[in-house]
């Protein structure tokens, strides 16, 4: 009880810098949407520094507030709504996945993309069908990944902003090298690359809550190299990728780096790293964390393991979340 009421507080606090990218409200309902729309805004800043076990029970709260506010809404205003909706089973997904708890986050990705195209909002469809194409991409599933961006960018037809462009191609980037092809993503990553660099410097645009910048795609070709078995790509940008401020992300970012010592030989600078992103995992209760240092575990086999590998199986198998 103590930290719901501690999490609604900082909800408050959080939304402030969230304002500017609201639309004004022109009615009654205008008005309810833009405040929803903040919490759900300020909910995703928290996902940074919060365990999503902790933020899970409040966001479907706000889901089922969102749902009643709807179904009393005028017929011909829900469209605004639904858009909100969109965005909070967005985050839900979001949480469902960095909970390890793939099912879940398939069905709310689902949920956002359907309310996206009964708002009849293109950019947000994209910006939803997009998220799941990350998803997949991350599970392993390059064939849906790359269907789901191209459905992505199918909705936005000939009115693709900057951003969104950029973002879809690192999306893309993510679905080849799943798929073990280099060539396609390098591709995808240079011209991912190439558009961050031409985005202005603003504030990202709605439903953007964080900006899209050159490191976001220093950080994900890490990740395509660690997925691809290809050290050079992983240990040369790792020191700007990991100036992210997100606890659980840096931690994804940190075990990507650990695959890519792993695939050089450096044991223990591998397992070390690894062992470092574990307690990021555990402290944050994150399922995918724990997940992913589990992968890597599995890309080293041996009869013999060394010390530094002894240590991190120990701590890896009392891990239970």
């Amino acid at each position: 009880m103590y930290r719901r009421k501690f999490l609604g507080g900082a909800v408050a606090a959080a939304a402030t810098p969230a304002l500017a990218g609201l639309p004004a409200a022109a009615d009654e309902t205008g008005g309810r949407a833009a405040a929803l729309r903040l919490s759900t805004s300020a909910y995703r800043r928290l996902d940074g520094s919060t365990p999503s076990r902790d933020l899970a029970e409040p966001v479907h709260a706000h889901i089922r507030l969102i749902q009643t506010v709807t179904r009393d809404a005028a017929r011909e205003r829900r469209t605004r709504l639904a858009a909100v909706g969109s965005e909070a089973a967005g985050l839900a997904a979001w949480l469902s996945w960095d909970m390890g708890d793939f099912g879940s986050a398939r069905t709310w990705y689902g949920s956002a993309i359907k309310a996206a195209r009964a708002a009849g909002d293109p950019l947000l469809t994209a910006y939803q069908t997009g998220s799941l194409a990350q998803f997949e991409a991350h599970a392993g599933n390059a064939a849906q990944a790359l269907n789901l961006t191209r459905r992505a960018r199918q909705a936005l037809s000939e009115r693709c902003p900057a951003v969104a462009d950029a973002w879809l191609s690192s999306v893309e980037a993510l679905a080849h090298a799943a798929g073990g092809h280099r060539r396609d993503a390098d591709k995808a990553l240079t011209a991912s690359r190439a558009a961050a660099e031409s985005l202005p410097e603003e504030p990202p645009p709605w439903p953007w809550v964080f900006t899209f910048d050159p490191g976001k795609v220093a950080a994900c070709r890490v990740t395509c190299g660690a997925r691809l078995g290809l050290p050079e790509w992983v240990l040369s940008d790792d020191v700007d990728a990991l100036a992210t401020g997100h606890a659980k992300q840096r931690a994804l970012l940190v075990l990507d780096i650990a695959a890519g010592h792993l695939a050089g030989g450096r044991i223990e600078a591998a397992f070390a790293l690894a062992s470092r992103a574990l307690d990021t995992g555990l402290q944050y209760r994150s399922g995918r964390i724990v997940e992913r240092a589990r992968a890597v575990r599995r890309c080293f086999t041996t009869a013999a393991p060394p010390k530094v590998v002894r240590d991190f199986d120990e701590r890896l198998h009392g891990a239970y979340l």
